[in-house]
């Protein structure tokens, strides 16, 4: 019967994709995008029903959602007055009072217990991805602020999402959390730095402003959550079910609003920044674990380090790009990049999840 179901959702998804591929060529081709919407939302339907592919079914709601941006962009800006990127910023702030919620003075104790893992990878964090954003851009000679949103991404700090794939791949987790925490907690030093030092090469960086939106954004709300969690630890299971949900729904509605504002930039150079920002992620996974490989990290810390360098937050670096006021331009490589590196970040955990490390530390 679950067989059957399955099947039926991956037929519909076949037809509704061939519609609103047909429809693309046609006079009716705005209605595509709702065949095409159609499409990922089956696929993600169908995705629940697969051990393995289960993993990829939110990405395939965020393509969804990507999809009515691009056609529907004009339902996606403002309601009325309100304009709806303003939602950006509270959303995150509710996404990093989450991540505080799930985090306790346990989680940087890392830092003494395993001090050569935390330093590699964070210095590992911290060089390799601004360096890639800021060479990439410079290589494929996107205009200034978008070149800009490239190494804006680089230089985030890495999400939660890292912890999950690290779970996955049978690497650190415990370093992972540490790393995710300590990035977090420097980004507001560090991003701003880095944002003047290689995208201030692009466009004009205001220092002490970013410092002020990141602490404003994220350290905040997140020492808002610690102090939740160490009042009521226990206490509230409720908000432990429902902060994953509407993590992931916040982080939906963030790189669907981004995606509409930039629509028309999209247009124009979507595929080569879609390439540009894959090589970005990629070679973060590859330099960060053959850097720690080098260094004599052990087979699982490597496995962290290059999912931690890898994987950044993408919301972070869009709501950054909505406070410069620059989110059609400098928000799309972070919006690219989301989606993009959850399907990465998924297969590599996988594949890295049929080979358990040889060693045990």
């Amino acid at each position: 019967m679950r067989a059957n179901r399955t099947n039926l959702l991956y037929i519909l998804a076949f037809v509704c994709l061939i519609v609103g591929i047909g429809l693309l060529f046609t006079d009716f081709n705005h209605v595509a995008g709702l065949f095409l919407t159609t499409f990922f939302i089956f696929i993600a339907f169908a995705f629940q029903t697969h051990p393995f592919l289960k993993g990829f079914s939110y990405t395939m709601t965020i393509f969804a959602a990507v999809t009515v941006a691009m056609f529907f962009p004009q339902y996606l800006k403002q309601v009325g007055d309100f304009q709806l990127k303003t939602l950006i910023t509270p959303l995150l702030q509710v996404i990093m009072f989450g991540m505080g919620t799930t985090m306790s003075l346990k989680d940087f104790a890392g830092v003494v217990q395993m001090p050569k893992g935390v330093i590699i990878g964070i210095l590992c964090q911290f060089t390799i991805m601004p360096s890639l954003g800021f060479g990439l851009a410079k290589l494929f000679g996107f205009e200034a602020e978008i070149a800009a949103g490239m190494v804006l991404i680089g230089c985030s700090p890495s999400g939660l999402a890292s912890n999950v794939m690290a779970y996955l791949a049978k690497a650190n987790v415990a370093l992972s959390i540490t790393l995710t925490a300590i990035a977090t907690l420097i980004a507001p030093l560090a991003t701003p730095f880095l944002m003047e030092k290689l995208a201030g090469q692009f466009i004009e960086i205001n220092f002490w402003k970013m410092v002020l939106d990141i602490t404003y954004i994220v350290i905040v709300p997140i020492v808002i959550g610690l102090i939740f969690n160490k009042l009521f630890y226990g206490k509230a299971k409720w908000l432990d079910r429902l902060m994953p949900l509407v993590s992931m729904a916040g982080i939906a509605l963030i790189i669907t609003i981004i995606t509409a504002s930039g629509r028309d930039n999209l247009l124009k150079i979507g595929l080569l920044l879609i390439f540009a920002t894959f090589l970005h992620n990629m070679f973060g996974y590859l330099i960060g674990y053959w850097t720690a490989r080098l260094l004599g990290m052990s087979e699982k810390n490597c496995r962290t380090i290059a999912i931690e360098v890898g994987l950044q937050n993408g919301g972070l670096a869009s709501g950054l790009a909505v406070q410069m006021g620059k989110e059609a331009t400098v928000g799309l490589a972070p919006a690219v990049f989301g989606p993009l590196m959850n399907i990465t970040g998924s297969s590599l955990a996988t594949w890295w999840s049929s080979k358990p490390p040889k060693e045990n530390n």
